[in-house]
């Protein structure tokens, strides 16, 4: 594939299909060889062809996460390096070592304060409560409560963690990201296996709004350097994932436009000098005619390519804003597009209105459909063979787990 040398080059932290998408895109806009950096030798983004991959088990951890960067960057100290975290612990890395690294990395992140704002859900219920964003009913839970509390919604509800990089610094054998309880044993069962694992943080428990995953909706878009909002991206989602870690990932998302929630959530952004990528897990409910925010992720999400493959490159905001120094102006984007990073056939049995399942077919007879995973000319055979196994391996998860 063609490689071109520029001033810049894109650093990518993970190695999964984040990694991958954001890569793409790089090489899609500038023709660029990306760096990722994981943990180990594995996932899509390994044996690419616009991928320099390097893996390293303890990358994780703060002082080796500091060496190994900014031996990169002595390394290549002619160019700028575009830091980007593709998980919310190397985001969080990224944020708190900023002062640790090399001068030559841009790094389009907010400040540490504004992230422990954000990221503690409870926090950031208080700052939607400020800005009119409708967020689902919630309680807050303190480890110390035990048993003696009272919730004012009802069966079934949602358990998650208020601070997930915590969450899953303490792996345990039942540990799901998102839980659906249905009884009040069943979540006393929950909340002690989550403080058994060393998790002490606060739960957040909340009202089910109705609707399967096609009720589900995600923001996508960035804010430059000066907290101005450049893109706003709506995708709807089709079908999720449904194995135990993978609940909430999207599998199939269709773009939609909505430029109500579009400019509300900008202005939310703007007011709170946000920059940098975001996106906001979002569900649609239909008791009240209305969007809910569950969160905001202080990055690109896993199915970041539904804004790129759309049109909408998500690697040229960020480089003309932090390399060029150019204004890209402010866009909502409206190309209706699919992306997918399961077989279709998948979406076509899992996907339960068949009013979607027209509307699929129909975007993928106009060839307006993407799967991130593969791109023309990066075909190297192993890493080829291992990206088709792992979709034939997604019939037998969602018949696992959703059956027929």
């Amino acid at each position: 594939m063609k490689i071109q040398e520029k001033e810049f080059i894109a650093v990518l932290l993970g190695s999964d299909i984040n990694t991958y998408s954001m890569a793409r895109a790089f090489h899609e806009a500038y023709c660029v060889k990306s760096k990722v950096i994981g943990k180990f030798y594995t996932g899509p983004s390994y044996q690419s062809k616009i991928i320099d991959f390097y893996a390293r088990p303890d990358i994780d951890k703060k002082d080796v996460f500091i060496e190994e960067l900014n031996k990169f960057a002595k390394e290549h100290a002619d160019k700028k390096l575009i830091l980007l975290g593709c998980g919310d612990n190397y985001v969080r890395q990224i944020i708190e070592s900023k002062h640790e690294l090399a001068d030559n990395y841009i790094i389009p992140y907010i400040n540490k304060d504004l992230m422990e704002q954000l990221i503690k859900k409870e926090s950031f219920y208080e700052m939607c409560e400020k800005f009119g964003i409708a967020y689902p009913k919630t309680f807050i839970y303190h480890k110390e409560m035990g048993n003696d509390f009272d919730l004012d919604f009802g069966f079934p509800m949602i358990l998650k963690p208020s601070n997930s990089v915590d969450y899953f610094a303490h792996e345990f054998p039942t540990q799901n990201k998102v839980y659906t309880i249905k009884s009040r044993e069943e979540l006393e069962k929950v909340i002690d296996d989550i403080y058994k694992s060393g998790y002490s943080d606060t739960l957040i428990l909340q009202d089910f709004i109705p609707g399967d995953d096609t009720y589900m909706h995600v923001m996508t878009g960035y804010s430059d350097k000066n907290g101005k909002v450049k893109l706003m991206c709506f995708g709807h989602t089709m079908l999720e994932e449904h194995t135990p870690h993978g609940i909430g990932n999207h599998a199939v998302v269709i773009n939609e436009y909505d430029e109500n929630l579009s400019k509300k959530l900008r202005d939310f952004l703007e007011a709170i000098n946000y920059t940098g990528f975001f996106n906001f897990d979002v569900k649609y409910d239909e008791r009240d005619n209305s969007y809910k925010v569950f969160e905001i992720n202080l990055r690109q999400g896993r199915s970041n390519f539904y804004v790129t493959g759309a049109g909408y490159n998500l690697a040229k905001y960020v480089v003309e804003d932090r390399i060029y120094d150019n204004d890209t102006g402010f866009t909502i984007a409206n190309k209706e597009h699919l992306w997918s990073m399961i077989p279709l056939k998948i979406a076509y049995t899992y996907v339960k209105n068949p009013e979607y399942v027209k509307k699929i077919k129909e975007l993928v007879k106009k060839k307006e459909f993407v799967n991130p995973l593969f791109y023309k000319g990066d075909n190297n055979l192993i890493r080829t063979i291992k990206l088709r196994r792992r979709q034939i391996r997604q019939f037998g998860n969602f018949k696992k787990y959703l059956g027929k």
